[in-house]
């Protein structure tokens, strides 16, 4: 960019020099309407709009053809082609730096936004997630004391079933081999006295006094 303005300052001082100086005033009076235009349109770039600016010549708009026509006329060209081309790359830098800045924003704000996301809201959801393991866990150990527990009481239960149905299948079988059958209440009783071990005659027990 430097080099290309320090090529149109020395072009701008050559057509001074050949033509005097009232080439300024006479190229301001002979200009109607502008033939350098710019364009703006925005660019999208990962979600970001970039303006961009672009140069164009309306050919519609000519008023320096008589300029330099005196005297001038060649150095006149090659200042006005030089200063195009300085023309065109300022409105690139424009572009640029415009784009540039706007992205210089977009970084900040992102991050920002980064650095909230890593230092606050990571820490706070893995500090949730922490907290529902653990809960959860808890449950789980919560539940499993439970089945244990269910589990104990069934095994009781079938052990007290079981216990009952050989006392009475024990009384069954003392009723078919006695005279008659036998009822519930007897059933059980002799099942408990089947596990009593018989009393002995000949021991050292004390026989009760009789009284006629």
């Amino acid at each position: 960019m430097g080099r290309v303005m320090q090529t149109a300052a020395f072009s701008l001082a050559e057509v001074t020099y050949a033509t005097g100086e009232n080439i300024g005033y006479q190229v301001q009076e002979s200009v109607k309407s502008a033939r350098f235009r710019v364009r703006a349109h925005q660019e999208n770039v990962s979600g970001v709009y970039l303006p961009q600016f672009e140069a164009y010549y309306d050919d519609n708009s000519n008023d320096f053809q008589m300029t330099g026509l005196g005297r001038g006329g060649q150095q006149v060209q090659r200042a006005k082609y030089v200063y195009s081309q300085a023309v065109e790359t300022l409105v690139e830098l424009a572009s640029l730096q415009t784009a540039f800045v706007i992205l210089d924003e977009v970084i900040k704000v992102t991050n920002r936004r980064v650095n909230a996301i890593e230092h606050v809201i990571i820490p706070r959801t893995e500090n949730t997630i922490a907290y529902i393991n653990s809960e959860l866990d808890e449950l789980d150990r919560e539940e499993f004391y439970r089945l244990k527990k269910v589990q104990n009481k069934k095994q009781r239960d079938n052990e007290i079933l079981e216990a009952e149905r050989k006392n009475r299948k024990i009384a069954e079988g003392l009723a078919k081999a006695g005279d008659g059958p036998v009822s519930d209440k007897t059933a059980t009783a002799v099942s408990g006295d089947i596990d009593q071990s018989p009393s002995d005659l000949l021991g050292d027990q004390e026989d009760e006094d009789v009284i006629f």
